[in-house]
């Protein structure tokens, strides 16, 4: 038996990148998995990939309602609800405060927020009532970026920031009954998005260059996949963690040690 087997797991942003890893990982040791994302695409694939252990909704995180729906179907599917992986997000490109005139100040910080931050309170408000019946767990996809700069640009930053302190309030609010934690990610080769209103200002980094600028910058001097973060995911997600809430795992190459400067 899988690690996670018999549980029921709601993941936004599983389409892609760091959460298509947690969703193959997660079925893998026997959950059944929910995912909420935009792209029906990659909704579609995963269907056929895992007819039987998946059932997808394409819809939106900014939207409370496109969660809500989302809980419905899949506790009308498998009757309950025991984990909540908010991981859905959006990045800046690195910009700094001095190359975004207010009018792309005002668009971005909307559209980070929204994602970033608004996206992990809706997807727990959402998920709150059928994770207090279950007595289960969310976890939070943070990043280095939650404690230190430039990790990203100045709202990226701040999201994660705000994030992480989501976090440790719903964790205070919820105990005893449903444990919060986070996974701080370090640098990944993904695919995260920048926001569309930062696109014309931002640069697109070659992808080796990106490895080498991520492997010079922690202890380990590694780029990571998104793999390479899974099995921390379900070790919170799991009933091995019984004692933990509140806290946050760096999965980010040792960047604790050093910090990113």
């Amino acid at each position: 038996m899988g690690r996670l087997e018999g549980k029921i797991v709601y993941i936004t942003g599983g389409g892609s990148g760091i959460g298509k890893d947690i969703v193959d990982r997660f079925i893998e040791e026997g959950a059944k998995v929910y995912i909420l994302d935009r792209s029906q695409d990659h909704l579609e694939q995963l269907n056929r990939q895992y007819p039987s252990d998946v059932v997808t909704y394409c819809g939106d995180v900014r939207n409370f309602e496109d969660h809500q729906e989302a809980i419905h179907l899949a506790v009308k599917r498998w009757g309950k609800l025991d984990g909540l992986i908010a991981n859905a997000g959006i990045f800046d490109g690195f910009i700094t405060m001095k190359n975004m005139t207010p009018e792309v100040l005002d668009q971005s910080y909307q559209q980070l927020f929204d994602v970033n931050v608004k996206g992990y309170f809706f997807a727990a408000k959402a998920a709150l009532s059928e994770l207090m019946k279950s007595q289960g767990n969310i976890i939070f996809s943070l990043s280095g970026a939650s404690f230190y700069p430039d990790g990203g640009g100045t709202i990226y930053t701040a999201t994660k920031h705000a994030a992480l302190g989501l976090l440790r309030q719903l964790a205070f609010e919820l105990a005893p009954t449903v444990r919060v934690n986070g996974v701080a990610l370090g640098g990944t080769i993904t695919e995260l998005k920048v926001s569309t209103s930062l696109k014309d200002l931002t640069q697109p980094v070659n992808v080796e260059e990106k490895k080498r600028s991520i492997q010079s910058r922690n202890p380990m001097q590694m780029f990571m996949t998104p793999e390479d973060h899974v099995a921390t995911y379900v070790l919170l997600a799991s009933d091995q963690a019984p004692a933990i809430t509140g806290e946050v795992i760096h999965s980010d190459g040792g960047l604790t040690v050093r910090g990113l400067g």
